[in-house]
């Protein structure tokens, strides 16, 4: 499993003009499920997540967690943080983990994020084309990766 983690100011995703959610202070995160990923990722990458000290202090330093500070999540899938890119110019997403699978976990991970404390958690809808406006905060993003952690 990989998260690319975004702190923004706020953040919205839509879907065919209908907007599915929408944050204020707090991480977007983009989510890619692996084959092989469990239950057990996702639990370690959702913990990892809100406990990570990336959130500015009085001085502005990362010394603050999402749940430090109050902060609300927006998750969306994204199973091309998988792309293989070393054969030829088309990425091949065999890494990647089906849909029916892929969407288990994604509802897992945001139901321990929910379980985790986070004040608020919205969601794109998987598999659907989306459109992402964020206002980057920092700017500061971070992937983490499951075989990493």
């Amino acid at each position: 499993m990989r998260i690319l983690i975004q702190r923004v100011k706020k953040a919205k995703v839509a879907s065919e003009g209908a907007v599915l959610g929408e944050i204020g202070i707090g991480l977007l995160l983009l989510i890619g499920i692996a084959k092989d990923d469990t239950e057990k990722e996702a639990e370690t990458l959702a913990a990892k997540t809100v406990h990570l000290r990336i959130m500015p202090d009085t001085e502005n330093r990362m010394n603050r967690s999402v749940l430090d500070v109050g902060g609300e999540i927006l998750v969306v899938s994204q199973f091309t943080l998988f792309a293989d890119t070393s054969a030829g110019r088309r990425p091949s997403f065999t890494d990647s983990a089906g849909p029916e699978k892929a969407e288990k976990l994604y509802e897992f991970f945001i139901g321990v994020l929910r379980k985790l404390g986070v004040k608020k958690v919205a969601a794109g809808r998987f598999g659907a084309y989306m459109d992402i406006e964020l206002t980057n905060d920092g700017p500061v993003t971070i992937l983490i990766d499951s075989q990493r952690v």
